[in-house]
């Protein structure tokens, strides 16, 4: 168990619960009604302890645009991370692996803390490649959909991981599209064709976005990590053990099979 004292905030007490489901890659009861967020901002003070609690170290983000009053984002742990790795890890859900196919924005500069606000043209500049890439979707918690939006978002909003494909051509950088033909196979059938949607439309948009965010929040966005911003397909579900691919349209194909961990 993850120790904790009863001099330790609600936040802390919560963040600790969730660390160690990180670390032990196990699922949960929601947490005790003392200790679930009240708010966006409980929940993301829980989110930014659950890293060093779980002595984990940011690789990137996910994140979307904002609607309703509430804020998409989420760190993605360097340990979940794979890169050219066909052979993929994850905790399933009903004895499927379950994916988003998405883009990465790969940092080749620092956006760090600043009283000035980013401006597009300042996050172009630091966007030094794109991959197609595909988030692994679970949660912490045993029965999710119990759930309320706070609780998910102090938990990391679903991610469990994120699979970095081929890098873009350099003609798509800078001008990635917001509609891409998205095809799931395995060895034996075609599981879904879809003409897939970017939902927040320019696919740049929701980075823009999580720049200034951070920012606002006296955190920032370092040269190497990467950020995913919105599927382009739902959430659909693999099998596990057999080979799939997963088709971009013509910017690359991802090639890989899940396992569970």
């Amino acid at each position: 168990m993850t120790s904790t004292s009863s001099s330790d905030s609600p936040q802390q007490q919560a963040a600790a619960e969730l660390a160690q489901r990180h670390t032990q890659q196990q699922r949960g009861e929601r947490l005790p009604l003392s200790l679930r967020p009240g708010s966006i901002d409980d929940a993301l003070q829980i989110q930014a302890l659950v890293p060093s609690l779980s002595g984990e170290t940011i690789a990137g983000w996910k994140c979307g645009i904002p609607s309703d009053g509430r804020v998409v984002l989420a760190p993605i742990f360097a340990s979940r991370v794979f890169k050219n790795d066909n052979s993929i890890s994850l905790l399933p859900l009903h004895g499927m692996a379950r994916i988003e196919p998405e883009l990465a924005f790969v940092l080749g500069q620092d956006l760090p803390p600043r009283e000035a606000a980013y401006g597009m043209q300042d996050v172009d500049q630091a966007v030094s490649a794109c991959h197609i890439a595909l988030e692994l979707i679970g949660s912490r918690y045993l029965e999710p959909e119990t759930a309320e939006y706070t609780e998910h978002l102090a938990d990391g909003l679903y991610n469990q991981g994120c699979v970095l494909g081929p890098q873009l051509a350099a003609d798509y950088l800078g001008n990635e599209p917001g509609l891409i033909n998205i095809e799931i196979q395995t060895q034996a059938q075609t599981i879904q064709q879809l003409r897939g949607e970017h939902p927040a439309g320019f696919p740049r948009q929701p980075l823009y976005w999580l720049a200034e965010f951070l920012r606002s929040q006296g955190m920032g966005l370092r040269q190497g990590q990467f950020v995913i911003t919105g599927s382009y397909a739902g959430s659909p579900d693999v099998p596990l053990y057999v080979p799939v691919s997963v088709r971009f349209g013509k910017l690359g194909v991802m090639q890989l099979q899940f396992k569970p961990r």
